[in-house]
């Protein structure tokens, strides 16, 4: 007997996956949670063989709580089922680990998907499946994200390697000149440079 837990926040979607579920002999629900919160508790209670899960929840979400639960239990098996098919979502999922990712829209192939991942396999559904080559290569590229550095930052450096001064900076970007120099400060901090010459160089090598 396969034991299953269901997180989603919509209570009528997690019965009726239940229900999709428990037709057939050999799976069981063990218990249903309405938030991520409820998938870190209850997966510590029940340790089920497959933690079904939405990602879009009140409080924690799917990918928040799938990381903490994947720090404390790296074999857990994880399934994200969502009615997103979003890049940023997706990529996510898979550098955290969890073994699949369908779309709510396939409940027909759920339950071949948990027999799948139980066996070892990761799932992912046939439209996500057709994106994964182009969303890893984008994922390969350099990320400002990475390095904290927000949309504003990377507005000023973006001038910074125009050539603007400060001042110029400043009045594009209806600031103050030390508002800039805040910015410029933190930005060198963060990417470890020294000065606005090397950020201008960062910025065209990593394009």
């Amino acid at each position: 007997m396969l034991h299953i837990l269901i997180v989603d926040d919509d209570c009528l979607v997690a019965a009726s996956l239940k229900t999709i579920l428990e037709s057939d002999s050999e799976i069981a629900v063990d218990a249903l949670g309405a938030d991520g919160s409820d998938a870190v508790t209850l997966y510590a209670k029940h340790k089920p063989d497959i933690l079904l899960m939405d990602i879009q929840m009140k409080h924690m979400s799917g990918l928040d709580a799938a990381t903490e639960i994947l720090t404390s239990c790296p074999d857990a098996k994880i399934l994200l089922l969502t009615t997103f098919s979003d890049d940023e979502y997706i990529i996510k999922a898979l550098k955290i680990g969890v073994k699949g990712y369908l779309l709510k829209q396939d409940y027909q192939s759920l339950i071949p998907a948990i027999h799948a991942v139980c066996s070892g396999q990761n799932v992912f559904g046939s439209k996500i499946v057709s994106k994964l080559p182009d969303m890893l290569a984008k994922s390969n590229a350099f990320s400002y994200e990475s390095y904290h550095i927000t949309d504003r930052e990377f507005d000023v450096i973006r001038l910074v390697a125009e050539g603007l001064s400060n001042r110029e900076i400043a009045k594009a970007l209806f600031l103050s000149e030390g508002t800039i120099r805040n910015y410029l400060s933190q930005i060198l901090e963060k990417l470890e440079l020294r000065d606005r010459t090397q950020l201008a160089v960062f910025y065209y090598q990593h394009r």
